[in-house]
């Protein structure tokens, strides 16, 4: 169930993502031939784009793509490093759900102040809903390798 979500959080950052290079596009083609372009699409893009990089993140953990500098690991066991992997993991499940919970309160006080973008009166906290279910997932995928451990490659 965990990857069947995190696939769809993937899938919808893309299409989030594609939709703003169409945005970007269309806004600069008008810009630079005649002279007009989208207004708020700078807005559209910035909004979009924190959301699309929170629902990649369930994905990246559940395939383990994160960025890891093994450096200092080079020369530990695959039992040492697995060990380290699941203490990473746990850190980082304790850290996603914090995230979670810190965006889940800036979303709420968006909301309670009304706060909008300036120029297309876009309602911020919006962002912030999109933001808080990817971050859980993440926590939740992390936790579940700090535990039990990687899945497996039938349950994907």
């Amino acid at each position: 169930m965990l990857s069947l979500l995190a696939r769809f959080c993937a899938i919808l950052a893309g299409v989030l993502l594609t939709v703003i290079t169409l945005i970007t596009c269309i806004s600069l083609i008008g810009r630079n031939t005649i002279g007009t372009t989208l207004v708020g699409d700078y807005e559209l893009t910035a909004v979009t784009a924190g959301a699309a990089v929170a629902l990649f993140m369930p994905w990246c953990q559940l395939k383990r793509e994160n960025i890891i500098v093994d450096f200092f690991t080079a020369k530990v066991s695959e039992a040492g490093i697995a060990r380290l992997d699941r203490f990473g993991s746990l850190l980082l499940a304790l850290l996603m759900f914090a995230l979670a919970w810190r965006t889940a309160i800036g979303g709420m006080s968006a909301y309670a102040s009304q706060t909008t973008t300036m120029m297309l009166g876009f309602p911020e906290w919006i962002t912030y809903t999109f933001m808080v279910p990817p971050f859980v997932l993440t926590g939740l995928i992390a936790l579940y390798q700090a535990f039990i451990g990687n899945f497996s490659e039938q349950g994907e």
